[in-house]
């Protein structure tokens, strides 16, 4: 962890130009936590807002984007895409800021904002400025509210002259002029107005006051500089003595009985496992075909395995599902498609369209006709669509079952395409000869899968029950219309994979089935729709479960997010369809959230509207939250010092006349975190509720579930 450093104080203390130096000289993050608020009223202006309205700019705000740079050396803010750095400095923007700052529904989202970015920097989460190395934070609320624990707290202070003179100074140096009254007014009336929802005028528990009123900028900068520093030394002491306390209490544990299992997690032994990305770059080939021929059964038959959902009827596959596959040595991408039908309207016709985009999007296509049937009209419509694509094409006559069935492929020859090559999907008859003319025809590189995907894309996967806007979602980020949505519930039955840039970042984003029930009472396609998506929330890193907020939380909602906790993974919840949602609503959503997900309170959860996109940009925040929850981990040392004083202070109660007493703990694993605990006797589940919440209040552990396993150790006998 990196260090956090909180500074507070009133207007022309130098808070903000002593933290900009002080981080730039230490490598640090620079928040400007007071920017924002200047943000948030050229906002509100821009969007002709009446900021005496409280309730329309609490709207605005929460839906400001709104992007703060943290290099101490150029510090910009970026709002919908616009610098508005030198804007927000303007003398009429420090009139009114008060008018937003003093909001206290703004500064709750602000405090949200703020505490966001600086656990990133603090974690060192990937696009960290300070790559993990800390940042400094100024502002009102921020060594009180906002960043209670950081492990420096200052409070800047300066008398009202000295105040004023700074000030003047700085608007002097940016060309700009203001009377001494004036300027009087706006410096003494903004500290009067913060300070009715801020106590930066008083020293709070815990902060250390700077008095600069009598320092130059170089002796400020210079003492602050050396609190931070001493406190990093405090800490690598402390970090040193946890070390030495963990190694004696290891040491001791050598007197109980270990096993084989046991001393490797004491010497730290884990068992990794990381997902394959999907390779990209690579030929694509499109599988296409009416209803009901047989392309998910052939490329199940590709790829070797069932990944594709097949039952025999016609419709099962909708969306376009890549896969990577290989054949003779060479790699390529398969795309298995919906049927393509003539004439159709509704869902029918959102499937044709994106057989259509498959094709347009390959570099060669794979037809697959019933030879069984022979050829239909839509068949020969396929065929003009095909040739106005102007992609190279090999045909599988599939269903050709025995030798006295090839008169049947070879009448196909009738399409135009070239040579027929028959095959028997499901046993798998004639594929070798399919698969040889096939990789004939690809490219060594895609045209249009674009270039080479970089490894360690976060792995993302929607879930929830059907028809909560799952696909909307995606389709909303994606920016593009990616994948089948239709108000038929249970539209998608295949996982869906895309690559996705989202606020600045590719990530893998992958749509799934909607889960209607329990497994065991589902049939057909649902089924194996239902097995895909375990298996893709099993491969992902954070499971976002979709709830519809227009309707009540049910048993199935809680169920699906149970799964993700089941499976170790991170968790955001999304309360989809805002839009619909009224005040009464609202307040219902509220108390079952607090009581039906009171086990998850630990999640990430924001309001969005997949339809409109109101909100969405919200989720990359909040994936950022789960995924450094999820890769938190806690060092030994500080490990064991944290949980004897838990000990310490609420022992386990005495069951049967003996009390359980925790030896020693260690992190086995990060993603997610597994701790294991070594005691004298079985740690009831109520106790261990306890240590996982008070884990929370000391580590953060946001947006992840918490494994803690008890493995109890008796002293050995003496012989």
């Amino acid at each position: 962890m990196g260090i956090v450093v909180a500074i507070d104080g009133p207007s022309g203390s130098g808070k903000s130009t002593v933290s900009r130096r002080v981080a730039a000289d230490l490598g640090l993050a620079y928040l400007d936590t007071g920017a924002m608020y200047r943000a948030a009223a050229w906002w509100c202006e821009r969007s002709g807002i009446d900021l005496g309205d409280a309730a329309a700019v609490t709207h605005a705000v929460a839906a400001m984007p709104l992007h703060m740079g943290l290099d101490p050396a150029a510090p910009g803010v970026t709002c919908d895409g616009v610098d508005i750095a030198e804007a927000i400095r303007e003398p009429h923007i420090a009139t009114v800021v008060s008018q937003v700052a003093t909001n206290l529904d703004v500064r709750a989202e602000m405090a949200r904002l703020q505490r966001e970015i600086i656990r990133a920097e603090a974690t060192g989460l990937a696009g960290s400025f300070s790559r993990g190395a800390g940042i400094i934070a100024e502002g009102r609320d921020i060594t009180t509210v906002v960043a209670p624990d950081a492990d420096v707290r200052l409070l800047l202070t300066a008398s009202e002259q000295a105040r004023l003179a700074r000030r003047a100074a700085d608007l002097d140096a940016a060309g700009k002029t203001i009377d001494a009254a004036a300027l009087r007014d706006q410096v003494v009336r903004r500290d009067r107005d913060d300070a009715t929802v801020s106590q930066f005028l008083t020293v709070p528990e815990g902060v250390t006051a700077v008095d600069t009123s009598n320092l130059t900028l170089e002796e400020t900068v210079a003492h602050v500089t050396e609190l931070v520093e001493n406190s990093r030394r405090e800490a690598a002491e402390r970090d040193r003595l946890d070390a030495a306390r963990a190694e004696a209490l290891r040491a001791g544990l050598e007197a109980y009985e270990l096993d084989e299992e046991d001393r490797a997690l004491l010497a730290g032994e884990e068992d990794a496992v990381v997902a394959p990305v999907p390779a990209a770059g690579l030929p694509v080939l499109a599988v296409v075909g009416r209803p009901n021929v047989g392309k998910s059964t052939l490329v199940n038959r590709v790829l070797g395995r069932r990944a594709a959902v097949v039952q025999d009827t016609p419709g099962v596959t909708r969306d376009r599902v890549s896969y990577s596959a290989e054949w003779a040595g060479k790699q390529f991408t398969i795309v298995d498609t919906g049927g393509w039908e003539i004439d159709v309207a509704g869902l029918d016709a959102t499937v044709a369209e994106q057989a259509e985009i498959a094709v347009d999007l390959a570099d060669a296509v794979l037809l697959v006709v019933d030879a069984r049937v022979g050829v239909t009209e839509a068949d020969d419509r396929i065929v003009q669509m095909l040739r106005r694509s102007g992609k190279p094409v090999v045909v599988a006559a599939n269903k050709v079952d025995s030798p006295v069935q090839e008169g049947d492929a070879a009448a196909l020859w009738a399409l135009g395409l070239g040579e027929p090559y028959a095959v028997s999907a499901l046993h798998g008859r004639g594929s070798g000869e399919l698969l040889d003319a096939v990789v004939a025809i690809l490219p060594e590189v895609s045209a249009f899968a674009g270039p080479q995907r970089q490894e360690g894309l976060h792995r993302i996967a929607l879930v929830g029950r059907p028809n909560v806007g799952k696909s909307s979602l995606l389709n909303i980020i994606a920016g593009r219309e990616r994948v089948v949505v239709n108000e038929v519930a249970g539209t998608t039955r295949d996982p869906v994979d895309e690559v996705v840039e989202f606020d600045g970042r590719e990530w893998m984003f992958v749509d799934t089935a909607g889960i209607r029930r329990r497994i065991k009472q589902v049939r057909g396609a649902d089924y194996y729709a239902v097995l895909r998506t375990q298996g893709a929330v099993e491969k992902a890193e954070v499971g976002v479960v979709l709830l519809d907020a227009s309707e009540p939380i049910t048993e199935q909602d809680v169920r699906v997010i149970q799964q993700v906790v089941d499976a170790g993974r991170a968790l955001v919840i999304v309360n989809n369809k805002w839009d619909l949602v009224d005040e009464d609503r609202r307040k219902q959503l509220e108390w079952e959230a607090d009581h039906e997900l009171a086990h998850v309170d630990w999640a990430p959860r924001i309001n969005v509207s997949a339809r409109t996109g109101w909100h969405t940009n919200r989720l990359a925040r909040a994936l950022d939250t789960a995924l450094a929850g999820w890769n938190t981990r806690v060092p030994t040392g500080r490990l064991n010092s944290f949980l004897g004083e838990l000990q310490a202070a609420s022992p386990h109660p005495v069951r049967g006349g003996k009390q359980p007493r925790i030896l020693f703990a260690t992190q086995v694993q990060a993603a997610p975190p597994r701790i294991v605990i070594f005691a004298t006797g079985f740690l009831e589940s109520g106790y261990r509720r306890f240590i996982e919440n008070r884990l929370r209040e000391e580590f953060g552990f946001a947006g992840t579930p918490i494994q803690i396993g008890v493995r109890v150790r008796e002293r050995r006998k003496r012989r």
